[in-house]
Parts: structure tokens; sequence; C-alpha cells
């Protein structure tokens, strides 16, 4: 490959990059990565029931390889590339060494640190919304779902918002409350209606078979999650240090509120609890993190591990709607509602000056609260309605298009798995088992009970 001469320095590196803000993207890149494998991989292989270990997992497992074949070969140029519409890049691979060695559209690093940081976000995405469907959707639906999702829903989202779409210069969602929350959320609650709900037994009983992995699993999101925020301005400096403080004191209230409510109403805290609390947290504040003060991100926090625990736990049990859709992971109450609220926040509570550093050469309006010592009302109450305007479009397309790609598949494959297959489980759909040494509830074999190390002592051999 022939490159312009003069283009690098002695050391190989372009005169335009700042090499402290790439070694930063890419650390900020491999952590969200991180979060989806393997810790959306452990989350869901961990918080479902033992028989649906195996393909929650692998569901993950499977859209994270997918997404991102899919993304370079069209959608990143989809979402980022030159417009074909308001709302949709020209389609086009981002596989040129020539586009990806250029300047990012933001930041001082390569473009080769955009595309594959934006690869994350989508990916993580995709796995977000899988955990609506976990526990009985046909896996050879789901291989056609992801790329069909992320080429005519996710691109959508991502090109309006971030891609210099209709709404990209008046909505505020610095790291992904609509693109990506929101619309996991509506996009998952959407799918699970169209795919039908588990097995009945499931559905009423469907208890976590390890607890302290899915802990483990949610630790990954969390501090993956420093990556997620911190990332966003592609850059080490203030903005991304902001960010990753609030980030943290945010989602800590949450937690805390989240369990405080378990502990007064059911007089018991719960683990699973505090891991939703916790979600609800990260979600809350990513479409302000940088944007916002310290105090903000408290409030941000409290209403976070409140309005979902309201939804979910109270709202979601005496409503008829509700209950007619099975959502496995109450996607819809952690993502969808966290991220509209975090939105609905972020108009609110962005600091001017904040918004200013982050984006220079901003056309967004005040956060609400300072319109009014500013004397600017009416530039506060414009960025609310983008904010209110921004979430039913996103939250109209997900619907819509997800439904249309639910069809479209279903003239092709069942997207239900069969109600036999639904009964057994993972052994049914891949022929594996999460914990099998043996069979489950089969006696081991006559020949392998006193089978063992021939090194161990006799006191070590136990009949079974």
């Amino acid at each position: 490959m022939d490159l312009p001469a003069g283009l690098y320095t002695d050391e190989g590196s372009p005169e335009w990059m700042n090499k402290a803000d790439n070694a930063w993207q890419l650390t900020a890149t491999t952590m969200v990565c991180l979060q989806s494998v393997p810790g959306l991989v452990i989350l869901y292989g961990s918080m479902v029931k033992k028989k649906w270990a195996v393909n929650s997992a692998f569901m993950a497992f499977y859209a994270f390889a997918a997404v991102l074949v899919c993304w370079v070969l069209l959608g990143h140029r989809m979402s980022f590339g030159a417009k074909m519409s308001p709302v949709l890049g020209r389609p086009g691979a981002a596989l040129s060494e020539i586009y990806l060695i250029r300047q990012s559209r933001w930041g001082m690093v390569p473009m080769a640190d955009f595309v594959f940081y934006q690869f994350a976000f989508a990916a993580i995405t995709v796995i977000l919304l899988a955990g609506s469907l976990l526990g009985r959707m046909n896996f050879y639906a789901w291989m056609l779902f992801v790329p069909l999702w992320l080429f005519f829903s996710y691109t959508v989202g991502a090109a309006t918002i971030w891609g210099d779409g209709f709404l990209e210069r008046y909505l505020i969602d610095y790291a992904g409350g609509y693109v990506i929350h929101l619309s996991s959320g509506v996009a998952g609650f959407t799918a699970a209606y169209w795919v039908g709900p588990r097995h009945a037994h499931d559905r009423q009983n469907f208890p976590p078979n390890n607890i302290i992995h899915m802990l483990g699993g949610a630790g990954f999101l969390w501090l993956g999650w420093t990556g997620f925020n911190g990332g966003s301005p592609f850059s080490a400096g203030l903005v991304a240090s902001l960010a990753i403080f609030n980030t943290h004191l945010c989602t800590a209230t949450s937690l805390l509120m989240w369990v405080s409510l378990d502990m007064v109403i059911y007089k018991k805290s719960s683990v699973i609890g505090a891991v939703q609390g916790m979600i609800t947290g990260l979600v809350c504040i990513t479409p302000g993190a940088g944007i916002v003060e310290p105090w903000a991100a408290i409030l941000m926090g409290v209403m976070s591990g409140s309005v979902p625990w309201y939804t979910m736990m109270v709202l979601h049990r005496r409503s008829a709607f509700f209950q007619s859709v099975d959502d496995t992971l109450a996607v819809f109450h952690t993502h969808a509602v966290a991220g509209l609220l975090g939105g609905i926040l972020s108009g609110i509570l962005a600091k001017p000056a904040l918004l200013r550093l982050m984006y220079p050469h901003t056309t967004y309006h005040t956060g609400l609260i300072y319109s009014f010592s500013e004397e600017k009302h009416v530039e506060g109450f414009k960025q609310m309605g983008a904010q209110l305007v921004g979430a039913v479009f996103i939250t109209a397309w997900n619907a819509v298009a997800t439904s249309i790609i639910c069809i479209l598949i279903s003239r092709i494959v069942d997207l239900r798995m069969k109600d036999d297959d639904l009964e057994i489980g993972d052994d049914a759909v891949h022929g594996e088992e999460a914990y099998a040494l043996w069979g489950d509830g089969d006696r081991m074999p006559k020949t392998l009970r006193l089978r063992m190390h021939p090194r161990l002592p006799s006191f070590c051999q136990r009949q079974v």
C-alpha cells in the first residue's frame, strides 16, 4: 500500500494522532467488549434456569461474532457513512486500509479505533436485546435475527443520533441511552411478543442456576462501563474523567436505592434485585455521563433505582399488557425505562459549560434547570422537546422494524422452539449441558463409580 510522503514521523505515527488518546481508546474499546464477552455471556448463562444456561450464553457469544462481521461489511457505513437519507448512511465496507488509518471523525485517533469502538456498542445492543428472548427462541431464528436487526434497526438509530442524521444536532445522547438502551429494551419487548412465552413451568419457576457467577458477570458489566462512558469522548481528557466518576457514583446510588426498596417493601434484600439496580444505574447515567455534575449523577441514581423498580415490581405485576409479554430478564424495565429516564434527565440536568466542553461546536440547548438561572427557559424547553421527539422516534422505529423482521423470519423458520424441546432445554438444542458430568437425574455408570486417579490414596476414593 502506497502512503503519502511525510504522513508519518520517524516513530511511525501519523502527525495528527495523539498517542495517549489512542492508547486510552483501545483500552476503553476492550473494556466494552469485555462487557459482552465474557460479561453478559456469564451473566445470562448464570441468571437463567440451569437447563437454559448453555443456550443463553451461546446466544450472546454468537451475536458478538456475527455483529462484528456484519458491522465491517455493511453496518458501520450504514450508520456513519455518506448519507443516503436523513436516517441512514450508504451501505459499504469498512475494510480498506486507507479508510481505517485515516483520522477518525471524532478525536485524534485512527478510524480503526472508531469503527471497532462503535462495533462494541452495536454488539452489546443486540446482546442486551437477547435478554428478553432467553429460554425459548429457536436458535436458527436468532441466527437470522441478529444481522437483520443490526442492518434495519440499530443502524437507523445510530445514524439518526450520532451519524449526522436529523436528530444529531438536537438530541443529547452522550453514550447511547437512546441508541443502545431504549432501542434494545423496546426491540426486546417487541420480539418477545412475536416469539411467544417460555414453557409455562419455566415462566412460573425460573431460578438462576448460579448466583455467584451471576455476580461475576455483573461485575464485568459494571467495571466495563468505565470504557463504555469513558471512551465516548475519544480522548483521555476532562470529560472522560468526569464521565467515569459520574458513572460509578450513579450506579452505586441506584443499587443502594433498589436494595433499600426491596428491604422496606419485601423485608428481604435480593441479590438479583441488586444486580437489576446496578444495571438501571449504568443505563440511566449513560446519556448524560460526561455532561452532568456529580450531584446530578446522584439524583439520577436515586431515580434509576426507584422508577424502574416501580415499573418492574409494581406496575408490571398489575398490568395485563406487561403480563401478556414474556420478557425473560425484564429488559424493557432495566433498559427501555432506565434509558428513557436517563435521556429525559439529561435534558433537564445537562450543564451548558460541560456541553460546550464535550461538543465545542454544539448546537444543543441548555439543560432545563440551567435555562431558568440563565434566563434562557425557551432553550431549555426546546431541549426537552428534542429529547422527547427522539424517544418517540427510537421507540416507534424499533417497534415497527423489529415486528417486520420477526414476521419475515417466521416465514422461513419457527421463531419459537418446539414444546418438546422447551421441556428439555440445552440438551435438545445444542446436545450439551452446562453442568453435566453425567446426565441430569442419571446414576453414574457402575463401572465409573470407583474410577479414580491411580495416584490418589485410598482414603480419597468415594463411592457414588
